[in-house]
């Protein structure tokens, strides 16, 4: 019969390889479920490249998921939010370009104060059910596509050729960015909410 130390040597080396192995398919079940989640958004490539990072807090939770999209969402708004306005002082800039850039400010700004409510709400929403759960889901939900909306009216204000150039360029890839991550993140709520 074998002793117990050696017993208990084995059984502790068993222990240290599965946990060894098991933060890699803890992170593999994590990554798979934020790629079939970002499956049904509108841009999957972009949701999975802005959401893996955070897969070991996200797991296989459709909440922290939708909390994480609003997140980035919210912190890519900002950044945007910061650029434009480093761009409002620019030299050079046509009267146009001009009121376009100082309109974008005002609409990010917008954009930020809606998405950062989303995250708040999500947040603190605990664990509400029914009328309770749907009414919060619902706020952040309209917030949510507000900012959307705000987005996208930062872009159309640099529509038409007398703004063609570097300024709009520079300005419309990055708020089109946030716009795209701002959907996803919205699809990821629906998810989350329809899961419920």
């Amino acid at each position: 019969m074998a002793s117990p130390s050696i017993i208990f040597l084995l059984l502790s080396l068993l222990c240290i390889v599965c946990e060894a192995r098991s933060p890699t398919a803890a992170r593999s079940g994590a990554s798979n479920f934020i790629k079939a989640s970002c499956s049904a958004t509108k841009y999957p490539s972009l949701c999975i490249q802005s959401l893996a990072a955070f897969a070991p807090s996200i797991q296989r939770s459709p909440r922290q998921l939708a909390q994480t999209a609003l997140s980035v969402s919210l912190e890519r708004a900002k950044s945007t939010q910061a650029f434009v306005s480093k761009m409002k002082k620019f030299r050079g800039l046509k009267r146009r370009e001009y009121e376009a850039i100082k309109d974008c400010i005002e609409e990010m700004s917008e954009s930020v104060d809606r998405l950062s409510k989303s995250v708040q709400e999500l947040k603190y929403m605990g664990q509400a059910k029914g009328q309770d759960f749907l009414w919060h889901v619902s706020n952040v939900e309209t917030w949510v596509s507000a900012a959307l909306t705000d987005e996208n009216t930062c872009v159309d204000g640099f529509a038409g050729r007398a703004l063609d150039g570097k300024i709009k360029a520079s300005i419309g890839a990055r708020v089109i960015n946030v716009a795209q991550v701002t959907s996803n993140a919205l699809s990821l709520v629906n998810q989350f909410a329809s899961k419920q």
